[in-house]
């Protein structure tokens, strides 16, 4: 018999405001007309919605309006790149602190609304859905903590924004109204702290790999709580997380010894991972998908790539495919790297190989040479396959890692023997020595450990450092540490925009 994905089925019952759905890999027989009120009976069904809770991750990576790129271009430490000034205009203002409603790009706030959409679907069906308790409470706890995740990105981005918890009809589509931030972060918190005790400390590498755990779930809830000045709770459930710095976890987490390692293509769902995007090439996504949620690929491998890139016969050049240079290191990245242990694993310098005749490539908007080695994909990584190559890099990304929430149970606690093991063991693994435990040693720190994985914008914000970092960027404080809402968010609805924007 003819099969279907389950995301056609999924996509039959959302509404509007759910935009597109993504590939999954799970399939079942069509049935006839849908009926939305009944579709989620059984534990088949409400799977299949699931995933489609997951799918809006792959906004991290994933699209050409992903959450890295962007992050990294307003930060002090990327340029935002490209063809052109031009050349993706929501990240070219936003490395320039020049957005507004018009130019910032509508998907990073209706993208995450998507993925609360369905997870406020699928929570309302489960209570009368068969299937086992234990299976119902797991799958309530994943879209809880999914939520979260979404709401969190939400309200760093854009701060004032409404707070819906039931699935909204066509006719409450425009009456929701902004809610306080700390409501927000109360409901963040609420989420995971119910999620946290049911979802389950490890899974199946080959089946399940990719699905929240409690290690996961704690990791965001202790970075929820360092962001909303909760520095007491955040070294809490963060130790809960790291157990003894340097060893393995309760969760059987670790740091890996080798830190380029973690961008090894085929190291996926690795010890040091906590929440990670999957990224696929078995999708054979196509131009078709560009833009609509469906290309399962990393973008943001192509996107980091040297344009024209060739490599001088038997030159010990890295083999690579060209890309569309995006999110450029900065020189003062490059200055503040150049002597790390992860400088090399970090940026590829092409400048230098080109000046010594080992390589070649066409300098791009705000080029300085420099290019994002974590997300640089090899020729090896090229889809041969079916689909567009650029759109199937299959690359998958971290939210979350261990040495992320090992600096920030280390900035929650700010001093003492604890705080001083957990910087001492991320710098340890690259073997750098003992320094003394200060927030400045681990601001730099997360700097050198994090460079380019879009993290650093908001720690500059969170710091209190962004007017400093970003003055020649134009950055005007009290206005851009938060995005403007997006002007088509703002017609005929009750949202008002954001302070200081128009």
């Amino acid at each position: 018999m003819k099969t279907i994905k389950f995301k056609y089925i999924f996509c039959g019952i959302a509404l509007a405001i759910m935009g597109s759905c993504s590939e999954d890999f799970v399939t079942t027989a069509p049935k006839g007309k849908l009926d939305s009120d009944s579709y989620y009976s059984n534990e088949s069904q409400t799977y299949a919605a699931l995933v489609g809770v997951y799918d809006p991750m792959r906004k991290n990576t994933g699209g050409f309006e992903n959450m890295v790129a962007m992050l990294n271009a307003g930060s002090d430490d990327f340029w935002a790149g490209g063809g052109s000034s031009t050349d993706g205009q929501g990240i070219q203002n936003f490395s320039s602190h020049s957005l507004s409603s018009i130019l910032i790009p509508a998907s990073y706030w209706n993208d995450h609304y998507q993925g609360i959409y369905r997870a406020n679907v699928l929570i309302s069906k489960l209570p009368t859905a068969s299937m086992s308790d234990a299976v119902r409470a797991r799958f309530a706890a994943e879209a809880k903590a999914l939520r979260a995740l979404y709401y969190f990105n939400l309200v760093r981005m854009f701060k004032n924004i409404p707070l819906i918890l039931e699935p909204l009809v066509a006719s409450d589509i425009f009456t929701p109204e902004q809610a306080k931030p700390e409501d927000v972060y109360a409901q963040i918190e609420k989420d995971l702290k119910e999620a946290i005790p049911v979802l389950p400390g490890t899974v199946p590498a080959t089946t399940e790999a990719g699905r929240m755990t409690k290690g996961g779930a704690q990791a965001l809830l202790g970075k929820v709580y360092l962001f909303n000045g909760k520095k007491t709770e955040a070294a809490a459930v963060l130790a809960e997380v790291n157990g003894t710095p340097g060893g393995t976890n309760q969760y059987g987490n670790k740091l890996l010894a080798k830190f380029s390692d973690l961008w090894v293509t085929a190291n996926k769902y690795n010890t040091e991972s906590l929440i990670e995007v999957g990224h696929s090439s078995a999708g054979n996504s196509d131009w078709g998908f560009w833009g609509s949620g469906r290309d399962e690929g990393n973008s943001l491998n192509v996107m980091v790539g040297p344009r024209s890139y060739t490599k001088t016969a038997n030159s010990d050049a890295p083999d690579l495919p060209s890309g569309w240079s995006f999110s450029v290191p900065t020189q003062k990245l490059y200055d503040a790297m150049k002597n790390d242990p992860r400088f090399a694993a970090t940026i590829l310098d092409i400048k230098a190989l080109k000046a010594a005749g080992k390589a070649d490539y066409i300098a791009a908007n705000q080029d300085t040479g420099y290019f994002l080695n974590k997300f640089l994909p090899r020729m090896s990584d090229v889809r041969t396959g079916g689909g567009a190559a650029e759109l199937n890099y299959r690359q998958n990304s971290y939210i979350i890692r261990l040495a992320d929430t090992y600096l920030m149970e280390a900035e929650a606690l700010g001093s003492g023997a604890r705080a001083q093991a957990l910087l001492d063991a991320v710098r340890a693994r690259v073997g750098l020595t003992s320094v003394p435990v200060t927030l400045a040693a681990i601001k730099n720190e997360r700097r050198m450990e994090l460079a380019g994985e879009g993290h650093r914008f908001f720690d500059l914000v969170r710091w209190g450092d962004a007017a400093t970092a970003l003055a020649d960027r134009g950055f005007d404080a009290g206005t851009d540490e938060i995005f403007p809402i997006p002007f088509v968010e703002l017609t005929g609805t009750k949202l008002k925009q954001n302070p200081n924007y128009q």
